[in-house]
């Protein structure tokens, strides 16, 4: 089974006041539908990320270090965004949830840091993915006052003298602001409204606050129309991680009876000792022993994944003994023109994004007369009815879709099967 990939984005707001404002704007712009947990109106925090493409958890008066209703669910949730490399942006008491989430501490800071403020960018930010465009210096809407010590391995982002940590990065693709970036004039209002002791200790925060927007709004808009462009870009791959990484540690355990199917298959590609074999979408590696077997020990075996929960299921299965363990996307390989001698493929080519991409992709790192071998240990019309759906005549690998999707893609098919135990489809490649 695999996922049909979503591109929407969860968003868990703790009060009224704090939603996401202009990072809804980016989003919606940039065409990514936001599907939003009101745990201020009663909503139950979802007890999985779904098909999300990214989580972004919002602000509020409760602290990230005492139990509030939803704290354990959110930070699971954190912690499974990051284990499965989801975007994740945390703003506020979101971002002191994420550094727990991550191995870090939320704690009280040094008192109440509210109204307008200037934080630094540290050298980082200027490489950094969403950073890269705010200047050295800029100002910035504050109100809190907790702070959190980073967990190991965390980016440091933004500080300022007061609060050391402002923002920073877990990773490649989660980020942590303390400050307000997202405030808009409408932002500014509410937050003086609800919270109206607070905002007296600042009396010009609400004067102040066209000036101070008009002057943060390039670098505002900038830095969350990147992130919306990230999420877009990682949007199938999220998907793909999102489902499989919470199923990772029982995939084996769950399918281990098709094992011998697997093995069968790859004796079906005709390899020779000392061959390399590829297998691409590899989940846990249940082809890599038989692909071993084939090549034996002067061959070379690969097994790229996209999901590193995945792979380290793989690798306590033993499968990092028998073969090169890759994280790559199947449709961009990591590896030159002509690397491989055969490619073992199972249950994947239908459900990438761009099957045609990956097809051609597949061909340019297998050489001149290499083999490609498409398999299922479930033939197509099984499958179809245990999903409760009839075959559908444009389904990619019926076998008058499959041909001409090969060819155009430089493969010859020469074998085709779609049995009631099993799917598998070999193909030369010719050009």
């Amino acid at each position: 089974m695999s996922p049909t990939p979503t591109a929407d984005v969860l968003v868990v707001e703790h009060a009224s006041q704090e939603g996401p404002y202009v990072i809804g704007t980016a989003l919606e712009a940039a065409g990514l539908p936001v599907r939003t947990c009101r745990t201020w109106a009663g909503d139950p925090v979802p007890d999985s990320l779904g098909d999300a493409a990214a989580l972004v958890v919002m602000g509020g008066p409760a602290s990230a270090y005492e139990d509030f209703p939803g704290r354990t669910t959110e930070l699971a949730l954190l912690r499974a965004a990051l284990e499965a490399e989801v975007p994740v942006l945390g703003v506020c008491l979101g971002a002191q949830l994420l550094a727990e989430a991550a191995g870090g501490r939320a704690r009280p800071g040094p008192g109440s840091q509210i109204g307008w403020g200037d934080v630094r960018t540290a050298p980082a930010a200027r490489t950094d993915p969403l950073f890269a465009d705010v200047p050295g210096s800029v100002r910035v809407l504050h109100w809190h006052g907790d702070t959190m010590d980073l967990p190991a391995g965390a980016t440091l982002l933004a500080s300022c003298d007061r609060y050391p940590v402002q923002a920073f990065r877990i990773g490649g693709s989660a980020w942590g602001l303390q400050f307000h970036l997202e405030a808009d004039k409408a932002a500014v209002d509410a937050f003086a409204a609800a919270f109206p002791d607070e905002a007296a200790t600042a009396p010009d925060l609400v004067v102040s606050a066209p000036g101070h927007l008009a002057a943060l709004a390039p670098h505002r808009d900038a830095f969350f129309e990147h992130f919306a462009a990230l999420v877009t870009a990682r949007a199938a791959r999220s998907a793909t991680r999102t489902f499989f990484t919470p199923r990772a540690a029982t995939w084996e355990q769950r399918f281990a009876a098709d094992g011998p199917r697997y093995a069968a298959a790859v004796v079906r590609m005709g390899l020779r000792p000392g061959r390399r074999a590829l297998d691409v979408g590899c989940g846990s590696g249940r082809a890599l022993p038989a692909l071993r077997a084939e090549v034996g020990a002067e061959g070379v075996v690969l097994g790229v994944e996209l999901t590193p929960a995945m792979l380290t299921a793989a690798a306590k299965e033993g499968r990092a003994d028998l073969a090169r363990l890759l994280m790559a996307d199947a449709c961009r390989l990591p590896l030159a023109a002509g690397a491989v001698d055969g490619i073992f493929s199972a249950g994947l080519v239908d459900h990438v994004p761009d099957p045609a991409a990956a097809l051609r992709e597949w061909a340019r790192v297998t050489v001149m007369g290499g083999v490609l071998l498409l398999f299922h240990p479930s033939g197509r019309a099984e499958r179809a009815a245990r999903h409760g759906r009839p075959l559908a005549p444009d389904d990619l690998l019926a076998e008058e879709n499959l041909r001409p999707a090969l060819r155009a893609a430089g493969w010859s098919l020469d074998c085709y099967e779609d049995a009631s135990r099993h799917f598998l489809a070999r193909a030369v490649r010719v050009r």
